[in-house]
């Protein structure tokens, strides 16, 4: 053939015989395939779709100041609907593994600290303010610039120390651990077991869990799927076998419903009061509280994204996210989406690292993940059959999946090493995402500048550690 002949014959390209959804999803470029993000997105649904069922207690249960409670079955259908909004919007917008629901860290202080001090619509109106700061941050850049500010290490650390807060939730729903008795702060088994491993429930959960471990160490794909698979199925025989009451099973029994559909309630929907909490609770409770909810949204937010993009192998070698500012810009409307109904908060949830241990690299299956929350406000029934002991497999073996990056941190460095460890050691043990972060960036700061390394901290993260200490300091005099 003449060099002439090879001029003028067309050139293949990366994208040439790839589908749209190939070309769109990057999916063959990031060494996925549409089979791993459907499996990744049933993955990610089974292990956080007990927030439909959560999410109601914690909002059902609390009153706001005139004494009114928020309708549980609404909150179901609520909690359902927004997730399965922000989860498609973030997949297709975002093109991220990333699926979003109620946020447990935003859902504790609208039930605990803003409803006392105002109704319901006008404290679902604060979450949709804190959703407009948030996206307001994005555009101005500022968001963005302090996922670029943090340290390499730190952001490792970050990753890891969401792991352990992921194992730690999964162990206490599966009722492995739980609040310690005798002055113990944790302890083996439920708080009723006197420290031991009681139950069918737990030995579900210790079976599901050895299964997945085994298939993983094996190297079969779909390992975590199958151990929740596999668990669910053994609950539900030992379930009616053994005659076992529905309280053993704590969140939920894995018992067959009477019926597969259920006729969804969406009397929530835009029942909210952008301005009555400045006058109801008063510009200061109402600014402290609107505040504290951007402050434990946001850090939350960027603490996950850093852990799900570095787990999934997205990230570059600085730790940045690719499409990050589309990725924030839905978190943040995914606050507002979730004050206009309701349902708290809705935000990127760190168990989408469950999917992502499954393979999932793309927002295909953040997806798959939003049409099965959407799903389940007609089949609630029926995702309800998962038992929380099944769904813990997928948050613990994560949990060691990312323990693995601890090793690029440099351990040698104890201006690295100390902020590190108190960001990995604060999540789980103070149960918080954000102040591990916060405790973290202090300790960075403080210990770099004792080095005489001031000029390696950074303008951004002088103001991160003032805010940090703006708010710890805030909580500890009672302001």
């Amino acid at each position: 053939m003449t060099t002439r002949d090879s001029a003028q014959r067309p050139q293949s390209t990366p994208h040439e015989g790839r589908s749209w959804l190939d070309r769109y999803f990057s999916i063959t470029a990031r060494g996925s395939t549409p089979a791993r993000e459907l499996r990744g997105g049933l993955t990610t649904f089974m292990a956080m779709a007990y927030i439909i069922v959560l999410n109601p207690v914690i909002l059902g249960g609390a009153t706001d100041i005139n004494g009114d409670h928020l309708d549980p079955a609404q909150l179901t259908t609520m909690t359902a609907l927004s997730a399965g909004l922000v989860t498609i919007m973030m997949g297709v917008v975002g093109r991220a593994p990333i699926a979003c629901a109620a946020a447990l860290g935003v859902m504790a202080v609208v039930a605990y600290q803003a409803a006392p001090n105002m109704t319901w619509p006008e404290a679902m109106g604060l979450v949709v303010w804190q959703g407009l700061i948030i996206i307001a941050m994005v555009v101005t850049g500022v968001r963005t610039a302090v996922m670029n500010a943090l340290p390499r290490d730190l952001k490792i650390a970050i990753g890891v120390g969401i792991g352990l807060f992921v194992t730690l939730i999964g162990l206490k729903n599966a009722g492995f651990v739980s609040r310690g008795e005798g002055g113990s702060l944790l302890q083996l088994g439920a708080e009723a077991d006197g420290g031991h491993l009681l139950g069918w429930p737990v030995l579900i959960f210790v079976i599901g869990l050895t299964l997945a471990s085994a298939l993983l160490v094996r190297g079969v794909p779909g390992a975590i799927f199958y151990g929740i698979v596999g668990a669910t199925v053994l609950a539900v025989v030992v379930h009616y076998a053994f005659g076992l009451d529905a309280a053993q099973w704590g969140g939920g029994a894995p018992e067959l419903p009477a019926s597969l559909v259920a006729v969804p309630d969406f009397g929530l929907l835009f029942q909210v009061d952008l301005l009555g909490a400045w006058t109801t609770a008063g510009p200061t409770t109402a600014g402290v509280i609107l505040f504290t909810l951007v402050l434990a949204g946001f850090f939350d937010a960027v603490g996950t994204i850093l852990a799900i993009g570095a787990k999934a192998g997205i990230t570059d070698e600085n730790g940045a996210m690719p499409r990050v500012n589309q990725i924030l810009v839905t978190d943040g409307t995914g606050a507002v989406v979730g004050g206009l109904t309701s349902s708290s908060a809705t935000l990127v949830f760190v168990e989408s690292t469950a999917g992502v241990g499954e393979g999932a690299r793309t927002g295909l299956s953040s997806v798959v993940t939003g049409a099965l929350f959407l799903t389940a406000i007609v089949f609630a029934p029926v995702f309800s059959i998962v038992p929380a002991q099944a769904a813990s497999v997928a948050m613990v073996l994560v949990g060691a999946l990312m323990m693995t990056h601890v090793a690029d941190i440099d351990w040698s460095d104890m201006g690295v090493a100390v902020p590190a460890f108190l960001t990995i050691a604060m999540m789980p043990f103070a149960f918080d995402i954000a102040g591990g972060i916060g405790i973290g960036i202090i300790a960075h700061t403080v210990l770099r500048t004792v080095q005489g390394r001031v000029r390696d901290v950074g303008w951004l993260m002088w103001i991160l550690t003032g805010v940090f200490v703006f708010d710890f300091s805030m909580h500890a005099l009672g302001l």
